[in-house]
């Protein structure tokens, strides 16, 4: 696939994403919009083992762009192969007037790669609970304490935000105070947008965690999915209206397809 504009649900400060994996991702969460949108639109792109999609190397970054590596997967699950972070790394490299988001749910791989990142990168973490047992039921990957506690200590030298996207139930004020203590660039928070029936925290409890993240001047980016668990109904514009007609289009023509 090409370097492709972001679109949709996707952060708003990204400007592209790009994937050199295919296949399932080896933490294979329940709530994934990548296998929602593979099991409704077919394709085989993320299907089966995991693999290196060779095609993706030869495409061209540009420069000036917020590029979001591997949104489509995790580079940094425990099952991707050394080789393979390094060659998508080395991509990066060869782009060096971009900015690059890391996002995984494995940030203790990071540190074994820091020196040989591009430069100009964000690194991310997804923390969506603080309940082992919530996370294990909708994920294969290291318990969200563990996230937690890996984070902290990147964050002495590195450029990072976490994301609560899908929020799960858990301790909201320890949710807050952990990302307190990871001391981010922000946090995104958003909601399931598809319906998988993931146990969801409560308004007071989203408010809560929101609450906490305030108080301890945390920047929060907070994602329109987020509403239907606050309860809010947004005023719909005409604009808002052309808005989703065309995010409809663009989930159609989805790489996950």
């Amino acid at each position: 696939m090409p370097l492709t504009k972001s679109k949709g649900n996707m952060y708003p400060w990204v400007s592209h994403t790009h994937t050199h994996l295919g296949g399932e991702c080896p933490h294979k969460c329940t709530y994934c919009y990548v296998q929602a949108m593979q099991r409704r639109f077919g394709g085989h792109r993320y299907h089966g083992e995991l693999r290196l999609i060779e095609d993706e190397f030869s495409v061209q970054y540009g420069i000036h762009r917020t590029i979001f590596v591997e949104h489509c997967n995790d580079l940094w699950a425990d099952g991707v192969p050394d080789n393979w972070i390094s060659r998508v790394l080395s991509h990066c490299i060869d782009w060096p007037d971009n900015e690059y988001v890391f996002q995984t749910k494995n940030p203790n791989r990071y540190y074994g790669w820091l020196d040989k990142m591009p430069v100009n990168r964000l690194l991310g973490c997804t923390i969506e609970t603080t309940d082992a047992g919530i996370a294990a039921d909708v994920s294969q990957s290291p318990s969200p304490e563990e996230r937690y506690q890996a984070m902290t200590e990147l964050t002495l030298t590195e450029r990072v935000f976490v994301t609560v996207e899908p929020i799960l139930k858990g301790d909201m004020m320890t949710l807050a105070r952990w990302i307190g203590d990871i001391r981010p660039e922000f946090a995104n928070v958003g909601a399931d947008s598809k319906g998988t029936g993931l146990d969801e925290p409560s308004a007071d409890e989203v408010q809560t965690l929101l609450g906490g993240l305030q108080g301890l001047g945390v920047e929060i980016r907070q994602k329109r999915n987020l509403d239907r668990l606050r309860k809010i109904t947004r005023k719909v514009t005409r604009q808002d209206t052309a808005h989703m007609v065309h995010s409809e289009g663009d989930t159609k023509n989805t790489d996950a397809g």
